[in-house]
């Protein structure tokens, strides 16, 4: 099963815009033996990552296993849009979490754009960052209303947003195609699997053992340690991160069950011409529509046109959508209508039934990290810090964001037949909103 998952994923890989123009992979060998550190990751996307990288520059021996290479899942396949907040808006998490917790992911979250960009200035990683900003269009009078709301909940609690008009939504985006658009400043965009890339090689330079092709098989518990076992060896440690999110096998077991994989896909043309670039997203922001089943888009390296949305669980239901985003380009932006696709590429997501990330402890050594709903590259950034400061130790009353235990979706053998049935009634309600 998982071999076809990887055969599958690897048609992906190879037709990806972020692969093509990728920096150099730093080589981290394959683990083997028997080791022993204090926390071990199992994941190197950007949780893992980020965790192993603050575990490390804390001084914790941190030893982190990818089951191929860091980056290779979602993390160097995604938009590359750097997405503050999380799905609801600030006063629904107050009134969920309360004034303290939810008063502390909402800044956690809204301030997790910045935390990336500010990291990547801090680390030197050459990975395209622009926090140019990134702009929510909105196709429909329910969505202004919906969106009004939300930048009003911000601009309370200081936040850099503001609501667009329609002149001023086509001035950014360099199309009429939408009534307004809401602008938050905090967000932008960047190259997904360079600053994977760069966050492994700083994770490695401060100290954290980083091993590709070393696939997580087996998890023992031995007192008060647990054991990670893989094909060539074992590495025992006292504490265990799981960061696989939408990449769950049989190693994260409950765990993979609290979340829907689901397919996100992008298409990209060859790079434009100067004349036709510059008439589109002019400012260099970031854009996701207010769809149900919304569409992302931006300009990527040498002036490529980048569109995403959703994918299928079938190699025909993808082809399908590929073309699907094509077409939706060309209405978007008439000039692309000549242009050469040569890429397309996708990724698996992870949702979650709340639409909440989770942070899960399911003992006093297994912590996990996952579910970020299509707003991974600043939000799982964020959130490996914090799985790292519980591994450190900081009290659960005291971190940024609430600690949950292991609830695995009720018949989750069920989730691409629920999937589907709710993406065709997303799409069925965007054709007539």
């Amino acid at each position: 099963m998982q071999e076809a998952v990887i055969a599958n994923e690897a048609a992906f890989i190879s037709r990806s815009l972020w692969n093509a123009t990728a920096n150099a992979t730093p080589q981290f060998n394959p683990f083997s033996g028997s080791q022993d550190c204090d926390i071990a990751i199992i994941g190197g996307g950007f949780t893992g990552l980020s965790a192993a990288l603050h575990l490390a520059e804390a001084g914790f021996d941190t030893c982190l296993l990818e089951a191929e290479t860091p980056g290779w899942g979602a993390s160097g396949r995604n938009g590359g849009q750097v997405v503050p907040g999380l799905k609801e808006d600030p006063d629904e998490i107050e009134r969920r979490f309360g004034p303290d917790m939810g008063g502390r992911m909402v800044r956690l979250s809204g301030n997790a754009g910045t935390f990336v960009f500010d990291l990547i200035k801090r680390l030197g990683i050459d990975c395209a960052a622009s926090q140019a900003g990134w702009i929510q269009p909105i196709h429909s009078e329910t969505a202004m209303a919906t969106v009004s709301t939300r930048a009003e909940q911000w601009q309370r609690r200081g936040a850099p947003l503001r609501m667009l008009d329609r002149k001023e939504t086509a001035a950014l985006l360099g199309t009429d195609s939408y009534l307004g658009g809401m602008l938050d400043e905090r967000g932008g965009n960047l190259h997904p699997l360079n600053y994977a890339l760069g966050l492994a090689g700083a994770a490695d330079r401060a100290g954290a053992r980083l091993h590709g092709m070393s696939r997580a098989m087996r998890l023992e518990h031995k007192g008060d340690h647990a054991v990670v076992h893989t094909d060539n060896g074992q590495l025992t440690a006292r504490k265990v991160l799981i960061c696989t999110n939408g990449y769950g096998d049989g190693f994260s077991g409950a765990i993979g069950r609290t979340v829907v994989p689901i397919r996100s896909v992008q298409v990209a043309t060859a790079p434009l011409d100067k004349a036709i670039s510059s008439s589109i997203l002019p400012k260099g922001n970031s854009a996701s529509d207010t769809r149900r089943l919304l569409r992302y888009f931006r300009l990527g390296p040498n002036n490529s046109f980048i569109m995403g949305g959703r994918g299928d669980y079938s190699q025909a239901g993808t082809e399908h959508q590929f073309e699907v985003l094509r077409r939706a380009s060309i209405a978007l932006y008439p000039q692309l209508a000549g242009a050469e696709w040569r890429y397309h590429w996708g990724g698996y997501v992870a949702m979650t039934v709340s639409h909440y990330p989770q942070l899960m402890r399911m003992n006093s050594s297994v912590w996990a990290a996952s579910g970020f709903n299509g707003r991974g590259v600043a939000m799982a950034s964020a959130l490996g810090k914090v799985l790292a400061d519980a591994a450190m130790g900081t009290p659960e009353e005291e971190l940024d964001f609430p600690v949950s235990q292991v609830n695995p979706i009720p018949f989750y053998f069920m989730r691409r037949y629920a999937v589907a049935a709710a993406v065709a009634w997303s799409r069925f309600r965007d054709r007539f909103s």
